[in-house]
């Protein structure tokens, strides 16, 4: 997508927020205040422009679309029609595999993060720092203290396994971590 004009760079973004938005659209979070899931990936593309610096248009399409396949009806075929081989690769490095196990998810997340292309790294930075402070603000509906220590222990391992990507996000991520470690000594 590079020497895409301004003017073109946008309509690409608004067509994926658009997209996004529509296949969200009757999904919540699961803080207590049920926020519009479309917060999320808009709030993840957010982080790379804002804190990470991320310019690169792919990338940002990614962050807008990265929960479509896993959690909605969408498929890698129309992502692909729609958004090009480059961004669909970029969607499908990021998606679980919801035929498995969730233990088995998170563990394949732990040991594919080291691997993955750096633009699925940074998709994968600014998602983890999303539900990270997302957690810092309030617990999921449901969710004991244990719980939330464990997704807070997993994502660093996860994170780990990014390190080398992006250092203003990996140092935002790092400040949370360096919180948590406070609250439970």
């Amino acid at each position: 997508m590079a020497g895409l004009k301004l003017d073109d760079v946008l309509a690409v973004i608004i067509k994926c927020i658009n997209f996004a938005a529509i296949k969200h659209k009757n999904q919540r979070r699961k803080d207590p205040e049920k926020t519009p899931y479309i917060n999320h990936p808009i709030g993840v593309a957010r982080i790379l422009t804002e804190e990470g610096n991320v310019r690169d248009v792919e990338v940002i399409q990614a962050a807008l679309l990265h929960d479509t396949v896993e959690d909605t009806d969408t498929s890698f075929d129309e992502i692909e029609a729609e958004f090009g081989v480059n961004v669909c690769q970029l969607v499908r490095e990021v998606t679980d595999d919801k035929h498995l196990p969730k233990a088995e998810r998170k563990r394949l997340q732990i040991e594919h993060a080291a691997v993955s292309s750096p633009g699925a790294k940074l998709v994968k930075l600014a998602d983890k720092l999303y539900n990270l402070r997302d957690l810092e603000r309030a617990s999921p509906e449901g969710w004991a203290p244990e719980r939330v220590q464990e997704y807070f222990d997993w994502a660093q391992k996860v994170v780990n396994g990014l390190r080398g990507t992006n250092k203003d996000i990996e140092d935002s991520l790092d400040e949370i971590f360096k919180r948590q470690c406070q609250l439970i000594v």
